[in-house]
């Protein structure tokens, strides 16, 4: 159970999460961290945000120790006796409130939040005598936010979850789980984008049409683009998938990383040949905290890594490594192609060839496939889009 009374998982025959509200096969309850924060959270959420699938305050009261979350429509709010601190201050997008930043060596018992759409939350604090009068401190995000899988008023808009990382961030930079909690919202939505098939290269949705470009940073600088795939052991109900190799690939530089990991215990014989894989292959396997050590070596903070499916994104959350903006090909294809469903689909449909490697790992195969793909999407002239 959650801190909440919430079941953190679905019970038998059901098809849906309980705790996180999404189907069964798009769970994250697996990596949402207990967080013990020392300024309180207290998120004022409109009430019709509760059941939203893609609600991020739900996940920020289930991680923070020090949080509270109250739910209902203006009205109700303001009959209630909030239970707001003396010294609290209101994080909110004014220009003229100071960062946030500036009281990490004064700070509030008391971070107030409002959840909802822009609208909501300008009519919460207008209406609301006792959060107008409160003193207001604002982010300053160093990316846009990665809310892609909702219409959000600018590009740089952030979800409750991403704004309370940020502050948390600024006010207690110590405090540990901050980093792994905006990973998990990472995953949820990489992997809404890769169920939808909704476009990768921006979070603000301009219309409900087909996607008609290709994401931004196909025609970027390409030795920001890293092609990976991933392979995983079979997925255990309520345990997070875990690794059996991961590769990848620099498009610019073509540059590699490579690593095999130890496993908990062995592998089937029918998995290993379907892997092209032997057991002497993982003489040399690498331990989880090597991994995320060589993996974040490899990768840089403004890197986009491009994965043929999203489940080679989610192996990084289930070691803890880290993250960056990530496209999935499955979604990109999904409208420029709607009936291809393989990487050599893929290619067959783009007019190009499957190539051909000798004494080679299936994950390397796979990996020189979404290479040939990305490399003949960077070509793709004035399709890039904003």
């Amino acid at each position: 159970m959650t801190k909440h009374g919430l079941a953190s998982h679905p019970p038998e025959g059901s098809t849906r999460c309980y705790g996180c509200f999404r189907p069964i096969q798009l769970c994250f309850c697996d990596g949402v961290p207990r967080i013990e924060n020392r300024v309180e959270v207290l998120i004022f959420q409109h009430v019709r945000e509760r059941w939203h699938a893609f609600n991020t305050a739900r996940i920020v009261s289930r991680s923070l120790q020090r949080c509270r979350l109250i739910v209902d429509h203006t009205q109700g709010f303001a009959k209630r006796d909030l239970p707001v601190q003396d010294d609290a201050v209101l994080l909110y997008p004014d220009q003229n409130a100071p960062p946030v930043s500036e009281l990490r060596h004064r700070k509030p018992t008391q971070l107030v939040i409002i959840d909802g759409t822009w609208h909501q939350a300008k009519t919460i604090v207008r209406d609301l005598p006792q959060l107008k009068s409160l003193r207001r401190v604002r982010i300053q995000p160093p990316t846009p936010g990665q809310y892609r899988i909702r219409r959000e008023p600018d590009g740089q808009s952030l979800s409750t979850l991403e704004a309370t990382v940020a502050a948390l961030g600024d006010l207690e930079p110590e405090t540990v789980g901050l980093g792994q909690l905006l990973n998990v919202f990472h995953r949820m939505v990489a992997d809404q984008l890769a169920q939808s098939g909704a476009r990768m290269s921006t979070r603000v949705r301009q219309n409900r049409g087909p996607l008609r470009h290709l994401p931004r940073a196909f025609s970027d600088a390409s030795n920001n683009l890293v092609v990976a795939y991933g392979e995983a052991r079979p997925h255990v109900r309520g345990k997070p998938p875990w690794p059996i190799s991961w590769v990848a690939q620099r498009l610019g530089t073509q540059e590699t990383f490579t690593a095999l990991l130890e496993q908990p215990e062995d592998l089937p014989t029918a998995t290993l040949k379907h892997l092209k894989l032997t057991t002497q292959d993982f003489e040399k396997a690498i331990s989880p905290e090597e991994f995320r050590r060589r993996c974040n070596s490899f990768l840089n903070p403004e890197d986009v890594l491009v994965v043929y499916h999203a489940r080679t994104y989610r192996l990084l959350n289930s070691i803890e490594a880290d993250q960056p903006r990530c496209l999935v090909l499955k979604s990109v294809f999904g409208h420029r192609h709607s009936q291809v469903r393989s990487l050599e689909a893929m290619l067959a449909a783009e007019g190009l060839r499957t190539p051909s490697l000798v004494a080679s790992t299936r994950a390397h195969e796979r990996l020189a496939m979404a290479m040939e793909l990305v490399r003949h999407l960077t070509r793709i002239p004035n399709l890039a889009d904003d």
